[in-house]
């Protein structure tokens, strides 16, 4: 039984298995996804992320990303600014801006280095795609909420109650309004300013933190003039920090990546 080569990775608390593809590809990735993010029988997080090289050359590198329950993401923000870290520190790239190939299109990652580490990244994640919706789930009101696809969909909901997440996160997932699933976002404006967020992650559950969550808070909260283009998000793991840019209508977050530890676990 063969071993891979892995790193243990995480982005405010968002945390992921990270391959390195291009050496050591894997046959059976949901599998693998599945049984290596068990946090009691296997290596524990919130799923499996690949790097890989670009088959096209708008982009240098590819991320494939793989959920605890082994469906495939299209995009994670967290994950995006690891890579940029882990391809910089482990001297696969020498770039301080990549192009990074995901499922959502291709994303420009700048990293932010102090004394030849990477200490924050910013990723480009491109415009927002907006929608609408009023949902009434399981007997009971929830509260309007905002849908912003960033690359992957996501249902913003502000409320006073952002512990519902668990409860209603669950339900509002698989609701029929959402026949590809979806992410759910309790938020509430602090009264500083920055958004307290939880999410509840399609394909993973409650999450410590999640990228393209923490855009489509942002925009949420922006549309429906709870704060102006820029935003602190303040999820269970961290803070990120969100542009919506006027200039060219592209969400950019800023955030911390760290390493957690390496090691090998073996092929499933």
């Amino acid at each position: 039984m063969s071993k891979i080569p892995f790193t243990k990775m995480h982005g405010c608390g968002n945390d992921y298995i990270y391959v390195n593809a291009m050496q050591h590809p894997i046959a059976d990735p949901q599998t693998a996804a599945m049984a290596w993010s068990d946090r009691h029988k296997g290596i524990g997080s919130d799923g499996l992320v690949l790097i890989d090289r670009s088959p096209v050359p708008e982009a240098d590198f590819a991320m494939r990303i793989f959920n605890a329950d082994g469906s495939e993401a299209m995009m994670c923000g967290n994950a995006s600014r690891c890579i940029g870290k882990y391809l910089y520190e482990k001297a696969i790239t020498g770039k301080t801006e990549i192009r990074l190939l995901t499922l959502s299109g291709v994303r420009t990652l700048q990293l932010h280095l102090t004394a030849s580490r990477v200490e924050t990244v910013t990723v480009d994640m491109g415009e927002p795609v907006l929608e609408d919706q009023s949902l009434f789930v399981a007997s009971r009101n929830v509260d309007r909420g905002t849908f912003v696809s960033m690359g992957n969909p996501h249902y913003v909901i502000f409320t006073g109650d952002i512990e519902q997440v668990g409860e209603a996160g669950r339900i509002l997932e698989h609701h029929p309004a959402f026949p590809q699933r979806c992410n759910i976002e309790f938020a509430r404006v602090e009264p500083g300013g920055s958004i307290r967020t939880r999410v509840w992650e399609r394909g993973s559950g409650i999450t410590m933190a999640c990228g393209t969550g923490a855009c489509a808070t942002a925009v949420a909260a922006c549309l429906t003039e709870r704060a102006d283009r820029e935003s602190d998000i303040v999820m269970d793991g961290g803070t990120l920090h969100i542009e919506w840019r006027e200039s060219d209508n592209h969400v950019y977050m800023t955030g911390p990546a760290e390493f957690v530890f390496d090691g090998e676990v073996y092929a499933p």
